[in-house]
């Protein structure tokens, strides 16, 4: 694996990026970035794909414009799509995490030809479910008015609040190396106009389950067992759209690869390889 910048001819994107073949593209969620999929890029180079994870806009190492306006699920799509451009992809098979998979959705139904196959993970077709818009707002203007490391501050002031964390949850940051400081830098390298937006705009945005049912592309929808926000709305979208897949993974809640990798691992590559097998030819 390694890291570079790719410019596009819309913004500067930082990728891990590993091996050479069949053009695959994995998208983080909110506030992540792309060493959510570190662990699985030279697994998937080693199968003959040429994997990129990019940071979207706003995250990580990736050019962060300062207007709140710059930021929507359709402005990242169109980032993707770019990306993809600049580096030479005619189709490509996606993966979107959560808001990653909301910007896989608008993609998919703008360019569904772009696309060999797509995988829907821990994500919704709509206003994310279960928000409290008191919490979300005074969210929203500390980053506004203090930045995210205000955020940060008061969030561990206050102690957990919202949804409690689920079995797996709890066991991957007592087991894992690093895993809660992986997550504090990965929201502390979010730009605040990008929090802001989309804290917002993921709570209004408009939802796509009828346009999906349409949609021609050949789909799976991930979801751990115990991602009680997304569990209902992965049910709704692996019902929508034709001929998609639902596979639920047990011992994991909102992020499987880490909760439980060898299962996700196994779920996710064996839907990708068959896909490149019914269709060698990209």
């Amino acid at each position: 694996m390694k890291i570079r910048d790719v410019t596009t001819s819309r913004l500067r994107h930082s990728v891990a990026e590993a091996g050479v073949g069949e053009p695959l593209m994995l998208v983080h969620g909110f506030t992540g970035a792309k060493e959510d999929f570190a662990d699985f890029l030279d697994g998937f180079a080693d199968r003959g794909w040429h994997v990129v994870a990019p940071d979207l806009r706003g995250h990580g190492a990736s050019d962060a414009p300062a207007e709140e306006t710059a930021y929507s699920l359709a402005e990242m799509a169109a980032d993707v799509r770019a990306l993809a451009d600049e580096l030479g992809w005619e189709r490509f098979d996606l993966l979107g995490h959560s808001m990653g998979g909301m910007v896989a959705q608008v993609l998919a139904l703008e360019v569904p030809e772009r696309l060999r196959s797509l995988v829907l993970m821990d994500t919704g077709h709509g206003p994310v479910e279960g928000l409290d818009p008191v919490l979300l707002a005074l969210a929203v203007e500390v980053v506004r008015t203090e930045g995210v490391d205000r955020l940060i501050e008061l969030a561990n002031e206050l102690g957990p609040v919202g949804r409690p964390r689920s079995p797996s949850e709890e066991r991957v940051r007592e087991e894992r190396a690093g895993y809660v400081d992986f997550g504090d830098r990965k929201l502390r390298a979010a730009a605040p106009a990008m929090y802001a937006a989309m804290a917002q705009g993921l709570s209004t945005v408009e939802d796509r389950l009828a346009a999906l049912r349409t949609l021609d592309v050949r789909t799976l929808v991930v979801v751990g067992e115990e991602d009680e926000g997304f569990a209902g709305p992965s049910e709704r979208l692996a019902e929508a759209i034709p001929g998609a897949t639902l596979e639920v993974i047990a011992d994991a809640a909102h992020s499987p690869q880490f909760e439980n990798p060898d299962r996700w691992w196994k779920v996710v590559s064996r839907f990708l390889e068959a896909g490149r097998q019914a269709d060698p030819a990209g």
